[in-house]
């Protein structure tokens, strides 16, 4: 048999030519890729890649609690979780991934990128808040997508708690995201997704309130997970603010006003001190700590009752008979009537031609011979018109002025409104007329143009039962804002000077109010304590109109503002009430607040004051009255 070999075939030198070009040239890219990467780049992607590894996180400074006088927590703050955009470790977000982070997180696309587009010009070295207090769903979104979503991070916050709710909210405030006008200013610190206060205290006193953020740089793995901690600069939280408001007082008046719509303002007349501050209705200012819902917003900013208002420094109303206590001391103290100054109430009176009718006209019959103490014991509108007439628009603008109408207080919160006295300079100015002489004749007895709001009534009140000293009213301690650096604002006393016989005159008008038969405040009457007051009754629209409509919208806005004890006032209370109808159902709103001080002043009494123990029994044992209704025929008091 014969064996045959196979031939030896090789293969053509030129394709092992090019075979060798090949390799040559991938190791030549290979040499040169290499080159590029540790020399030519090597600087960029060594910063890509620290990037990726290190981390700067922020820590976010807790905000300072706020206290009431005796160190009870009002607002404070507990431990939640906020989403961050790392925008260092991002590159340029694609529409799909931005729709993506929207879906996960449960936000609004174009909210999504309107935050992203207000944020661009920033430092990529900053972080983005993308959503406040993260829930339990977006945890797990984070979790299950660290891969997919790196330059997502969640960071431990202190969110705001406001722990009794809508309790004193609008004297609280509110926290909320940094206004984008704030960022924009030229000494502005603040950046998108920063927390600041919007309004009341949390607005006022902001700088206080904020603490200093520190910062964390952190080693992550490829899963964006911490493997360790390369420096960290601790946060500065910010300082507590204690407040003169009493907790006790303001739950007593918040329960006393109730549902109703109204305001209630306590002061310290020999301080200018705020005890109580109440508006009603109102809202939960933690709704505010994390991202209001729109329709919550919504439904707030539209409720004809303005939830958001604090009617206690900004509800402009007429006064109504309370501005009698005005007329009264600018009356006496210029001298155009005396105590003992007496006329005839037949139910109305005729002035300037026009028939002007008293509240008790519809129950045929007038008050008799009136004086200034009957005057002001039974709200005797006659009296009232006639001393308007006497008086005249020039005297009652410089005395309303001059006992703190028609112009601010100055306390220290955001946004309190002026009120308006009215005088012919201000009709000339408005309305390009002079002013009618009958016109006065409203302003006398609280209605027409005059407007004032809770707390200008109450330290009109007070400042008057003090004798003509005016304390600035304020809710911060002055001491504690210096011992922190702050410039507290001056509250030393104004004085308008009021002789004693004045005072005297007014203050046992008041007391008849309360204390005598006939006094229209007879439901703040209290045993065991001495209260004294006005009582209130302002419409709001004319009475034909308010008949026709027979709305509640036109029903007529109650007032009491109340002091005690008559000799040497420690707390006056201003109580309103709108569309209350008439005063009676004020009064025992500042009874309460009134009463609450004294049981809780009295409470810890010394061992062996036999006279204060009493006291104390008296007032614990004592159940509060209910008020008696008032005939159906009385319209103003």
């Amino acid at each position: 048999m014969e064996v045959r070999f196979p031939s030896d075939e090789r293969p053509p030198g030129w394709k092992i030519a090019v075979l060798q070009y090949v390799i040559a040239a991938s190791f030549v890219c290979l040499l040169v890729g290499y080159w590029r990467l540790q020399i030519g780049q090597h600087r960029q992607y060594m910063d890509l890649a620290e990037r990726n590894r290190i981390r700067s996180l922020p820590i976010i400074a807790p905000r300072g609690r706020i206290l009431d006088r005796d160190g009870r927590v009002l607002a404070d703050n507990f431990p939640a979780f906020s989403v961050l955009l790392l925008r260092e470790s991002a590159s340029t977000l694609s529409p799909e991934r931005v729709a993506g982070i929207a879906r996960g997180l449960q936000l609004d696309p174009d909210e999504l990128r309107h935050t992203l587009e207000r944020t661009a010009s920033l430092p990529r070295f900053q972080p983005v808040l993308l959503k406040q207090s993260a829930t339990l769903e977006d945890l797990s979104f984070l979790e299950s997508h660290l891969v997919e979503y790196p330059e997502l991070y969640l960071i431990q916050v202190q969110q705001r708690l406001y722990p009794k709710h809508q309790m004193a909210a609008a004297l609280l405030g509110y926290v909320g995201e940094v206004p984008e006008e704030m960022i924009a200013k030229a000494d502005s610190n603040y950046k998108p997704g920063d927390v600041v206060g919007k309004f009341g205290v949390e607005g006022e006193y902001n700088q206080v309130l904020s603490g200093q953020d520190g910062m964390r740089r952190v080693v992550v793995n490829s899963r964006g997970q911490e493997v360790g901690i390369l420096k960290t600069l601790d946060a500065h939280p910010g300082n507590d603010l204690r407040l003169t408001i009493d907790m006790d007082l303001q739950m007593a008046a918040e329960a006393s006003l109730g549902e109703r719509p109204g305001a209630v303002v306590a002061l310290d007349p020999r301080t200018g001190e705020v005890l109580v501050m109440v508006s009603h209705p109102s809202f939960d200012p933690n709704d505010f700590a994390k991202r209001i819902d729109p329709k919550e917003w919504t439904q707030l900013m539209s409720d004809p009752m303005k939830p958001l208002m604090n009617k206690s420094i900004q509800a402009q109303l007429a006064p109504g008979s309370v501005f009698k206590i005005v007329m009264a001391s600018a009356a006496l103290e210029t001298g155009t009537v005396k105590p003992d100054y007496t006329m005839q109430c037949a139910g109305s009176v005729t002035i300037y031609g026009h028939l002007y009718h008293d509240w008790v006209f519809e129950k045929h019959r007038g008050h008799g011979s009136v004086d200034v103490h009957k005057a002001i014991r039974e709200s005797c509108d006659v009296y009232f018109y006639t001393m308007g007439k006497m008086l005249g628009i020039d005297k009652i603008d410089y005395f309303a002025k001059g006992l703190g109408l028609g112009a601010r207080t100055g306390i220290d919160l955001p946004s309190e409104a002026p009120g308006l006295i009215p005088s012919p300079e201000w009709v000339q100015r408005l309305f390009k007329h002079k002013w009618y002489a009958g016109e006065t004749i409203s302003v006398a007895i609280g209605q027409g143009a005059d407007l004032v709001t809770p707390l200008q009534l109450a330290n009109t009140i007070g400042g008057i039962a003090m004798g003509g000293v005016f304390h600035r009213p304020h809710v911060a301690f002055q001491d504690q804002l210096r011992a922190l650096g702050e410039n507290p604002p001056d509250i030393s006393p104004h004085d308008f000077p009021l002789s004693a016989e004045t005072v005297e005159a007014v203050k046992s008008g008041m007391w008849a109010v309360v204390n005598e038969g006939g006094g229209t405040g007879g439901s703040a009457r209290c045993p065991g304590i001495d209260i004294s007051g006005k009582t209130g009754t302002a419409q709001v629209v004319s009475q034909a109109l308010r008949d026709s409509a027979k709305s509640s919208e036109f029903k007529n806005t109650a007032w009491f503002v109340g002091y005690a004890p008559r000799d040497k006032p420690e707390i006056v209370v201003a109580a309103l009430v709108i569309r209350g109808e008439e005063s009676y159902v004020a009064a025992p709103i500042a009874r309460d607040v009134i009463k609450a001080y004294f049981d809780k002043k009295l409470g810890p009494n010394k061992p062996g004051d036999k006279q204060m123990e009493t006291q104390v029994r008296v007032l614990s044992q004592l159940q509060p009255a209910i008020p008696p209704a008032p005939p159906k025929s009385v319209s103003k008091q």
